[in-house]
C-alpha cells in the first residue's frame, strides 16, 4: 500500500486542507469537520487491485458530509464498504442512521447524500456500482445498513480485506488484478445474500466464492488431525465430488492442498528463533500430524530435509526463516 496522506507532514490547520484536497483526488469530493476545533490527525494508505480499491485510514474525531453539490461537482458512481477497526462510525444516507463498529461494516453510495461522524480507524473497499450483477435500484435498500463482519459471508470479505492489506509487499500486478476480482465477487456475495437475491450472482462468482469458504474452513481447522475430504465437503453441504472439481477448476486437489498447508505451518515454525525451544513434535501435532514419523516422512519429501536438520540450517545463518536452500 502506498501512504497519500499522513497529518505530521503538516502544520496546524493546514492538515485538514490536505486531507479534504486527498480525499477529493482519490475517493470523492466531500466536506469535512474537526470537532470541537482541534487539530486534525490521521493518516490515508491505499493499493489498487484492477478497479477495486482498497485503503487503510485513521482519523481523530470527525464529521464527513458529501451534499448534493458534491455529487454535482463529481460522481464517480461507486460504492464504498466502510469497516471500521477501531472507534465507532455514525453513518447517516438514504434516510437511515446506523451506528458501526469494529466487527461490523457499512455500505455506503457516492451518487447519494450522506453525513458521518467518526473517529479511529477503517478499512475502505471502494468499486464501481456498474462492476455488480445487482442494479443499483436494488443496492440502494443497503446503504447505511450494518452488516457483520465477524461471521458467515462477511467475515470472508472482513478477511480478505485484513489480509490484502497486511500481505501487500508479496504482490505481483498480476496478483493485485486476481485479488481485485476475488474482493468484487466477496463484495457481490455479501450484498446478494443481504438482498436475497444470490440467484444474480453469476454462476462462476458463487464458485469463487465457494471456494474462498472452503479455503477459509481448511485454514482454520488444520491443527484437527480428523480433518478429511468429507468433513469439509459436509461442512459445505455439498458433496464430495463437487468439492474435489471445485479444488480441480483451480488447478489443486482437496488432500495436497492440507497436506501442503499444514507442512508449510510446520516450516516457518521450525524457522522461527522464537520457538526453537518448542519440540518439533509439539510443532507437528500443532499443524494436525499428531504421529512423528507420518511427519517427518512428510516433512522430508516436501523439503528434501528430516525437520531436525532443517531446523538447525535454517537457525544457523543469518536472516533464519528463510526456505531450505536460499
Amino acid at each position: 500500500m502506498e501512504r497519500v496522506f499522513d497529518s505530521e507532514d503538516f502544520l496546524g490547520l493546514e492538515a485538514l486542507d490536505a486531507w479534504t484536497e486527498m480525499a477529493h483526488r482519490d475517493i470523492m469530493p466531500k466536506a469535512f469537520r474537526v470537532v470541537d476545533g482541534e487539530v486534525f490527525r490521521g493518516w490515508f494508505d491505499e493499493m489498487a487491485l484492477g478497479p477495486v480499491q482498497v485503503s487503510s485510514v485513521a482519523y481523530s474525531l470527525i464529521t464527513t458530509s458529501r451534499t448534493p453539490r458534491s455529487i454535482r461537482v463529481s460522481d464517480p458512481e461507486s460504492l464504498q464498504i466502510v469497516m471500521p477497526r477501531r472507534g465507532p462510525h455514525f453513518i447517516e444516507q438514504n434516510g437511515r442512521s446506523t451506528l458501526v463498529e469494529p466487527g461490523e461494516m457499512v455500505l455506503l453510495s457516492s451518487s447519494r447524500p450522506f453525513q458521518s461522524y467518526a473517529i479511529g480507524e477503517a478499512t475502505l473497499m471502494q468499486f464501481p456500482i456498474a462492476l455488480l450483477p445487482a442494479g443499483a435500484r436494488h443496492i440502494d435498500r443497503l446503504v447505511a445498513c450494518r452488516f457483520p463482519g465477524d461471521k458467515g459471508i462477511g467475515q470472508l470479505l472482513a478477511d480478505y480485506l485484513a489480509r490484502v492489506t497486511v500481505d501487500h509487499t508479496s504482490y505481483t500486478p498480476p496478483d493485485m488484478l486476481r485479488l481485485g476480482t476475488i474482493g468484487l465477487d466477496l463484495a457481490a456475495a455479501v450484498l446478494a445474500h443481504h438482498l436475497e437475491r444470490e440467484n444474480e450472482v453469476p454462476a462462476d462468482s458463487r464458485q469463487r466464492v465457494l471456494y474462498a469458504r472452503v479455503t477459509s474452513f481448511i485454514e482454520k481447522h488444520l491443527g484437527d488431525p480428523a480433518l478429511t475430504v468429507d468433513q469439509v465437503a459436509a461442512a459445505h453441504h455439498i458433496s464430495t465430488r463437487s468439492l474435489h472439481r471445485l479444488f480441480q477448476a483451480h488447478g489443486a486437489s482437496v488432500r495436497a492442498s492440507i497436506r501442503e498447508q499444514r507442512l508449510e505451518r510446520c516450516r516457518r515454525e521450525l524457522s522461527d528463533p522464537a520457538q526453537r525451544h518448542v519440540p518439533i513434535r509439539a510443532i507437528a501435532a500443532r499443524w494436525g500430524y499428531p504421529r512423528p514419523a507420518d511427519f517427518t516422512r512428510a516433512f522430508r519429501a516436501a523439503y528434501g530435509a528430516a525437520p531436525a536438520d532443517y531446523r538447525r540450517q535454517a537457525l544457523s545463518r543469518p536472516g533464519a526463516g528463510a526456505t531450505w536452500g536460499e
